[in-house]
């Protein structure tokens, strides 16, 4: 009898074990929360300006979802229908870093280092920043890089900062791309390596970043990290100042009036020589007035209308105008995801 008993109680253990393996896999296939569905809402008000309205529902959420929190750290972050204040986004980010939103990670990364010398703050900082690069957010890598090429808080370690940040290059982060360039072109800790910054630069500029595309039109018309390429550096340059990128009108006009003369005559191509116009106007009316830029604008300027025909001026201005008025407005900012 008492064999049979341990036999009932042997089967009941294995069939135990069995429906526990057969459930597992039943409850880790159970479908994620939809995060951002339950927010489809509360962004579209944030996405129409009724900050009000939009904290309000995200609020709503913010108990149960971590988008819902590092939403909230943005509109305190960024001062949207409220004052700017990092207090309070850094305490959302915090909620929401520890329910693992990759870029609330690295933004508690960035609040930690407010205060780094606090204890333990610039080593969970750098925790915070690997740990939103292993959730997704590579440009974090090139975060954690600064502090081993600057050596604070750890060893200094040069070569293991740049392999950090060429990871999150490798990776196909355009902004990656752009830090890991401006570490090889000019930092002070890291050895110069021009071709290294043109290659990372081109990559960036090759995906719309805007600094590396301007940084690598510099490099090719000065022939940095490779030969001279005044046409690529020209097509480029002329390509961000016709975006509005004020930093691209001067060196437009000053690639322009750089041009190769006309044979027959010794002097610019009408087209040259108008392009060398328009954006040394364009210049001139964007930049600072006592700068040393708006200076070389107006000397540039002064040299174009000593060869200019005088009646080229009224159409000429008027295209500066229009296309000056088409920039004038500031550019919202967009509400980051979070991922």
């Amino acid at each position: 009898m008492r064999g049979r008993l341990n036999n009932m109680q042997s089967i009941r253990f294995l069939l135990l074990v069995l429906l526990t393996a057969l459930l597992a896999p039943l409850a880790a296939a159970a479908p994620a929360p939809d995060y951002a569905g339950q927010l489809k809402h509360a962004y579209s008000l944030l996405a129409s300006g009724d900050y009000s309205r939009a904290y309000s529902a995200f609020q709503r959420q913010a108990a149960a979802n971590p988008l819902a929190q590092f939403t909230l750290g943005q509109f305190h972050q960024n001062g949207w229908g409220r004052p700017v204040d990092r207090d309070a986004a850094c305490a959302w980010f915090a909620k929401a870093a520890g329910r693992k939103v990759p870029t609330a990670l690295h933004y508690h990364g960035d609040c930690l280092m407010r205060t780094p010398d606090a204890p333990g703050h610039a080593a969970s900082a750098l925790a915070s920043y690997l740990a939103a690069a292993d959730n997704g957010h590579k440009i974090s890598l090139c975060m954690a890089a600064e502090f081993y090429i600057r050596g604070r808080y750890v060893a200094s370690d040069v070569a293991h900062g740049l392999a950090l940040c060429a990871a999150a290059a490798q990776a196909n982060s355009p902004p990656a791309m752009l830090r890991l360039a401006q570490y090889l072109q000019h930092d002070a800790n890291v050895p110069v390596d021009l071709a290294g910054a043109r290659h990372w630069y081109r990559l960036a500029a090759e995906r719309n970043v805007s600094e590396a595309r301007y940084q690598l039109a510099i490099m090719q018309s000065q022939g940095d990290g490779g030969a001279v390429d005044v046409e690529a550096a020209l097509a480029g340059m002329e390509s961000l100042a016709a975006e509005g990128h004020v930093a691209a009108y001067l060196p437009t006009a000053v690639l322009y009036a750089h041009q190769p003369p006309q044979p027959d005559s010794g002097a610019l191509s009408a087209e040259h020589l108008a392009k060398t116009y328009l954006w040394a106007s364009a210049a001139k009316a964007s930049l600072p007035p006592d700068s040393a830029l708006a200076a070389a604008a107006e000397q540039l300027l002064t040299s174009v209308l000593a060869v200019m025909p005088a009646d080229w001026r009224p159409a000429l201005d008027a295209r500066v105008a229009t296309h000056l008025a088409k920039f004038a407005l500031p550019r919202a900012n967009g509400a980051s995801p979070g991922v």
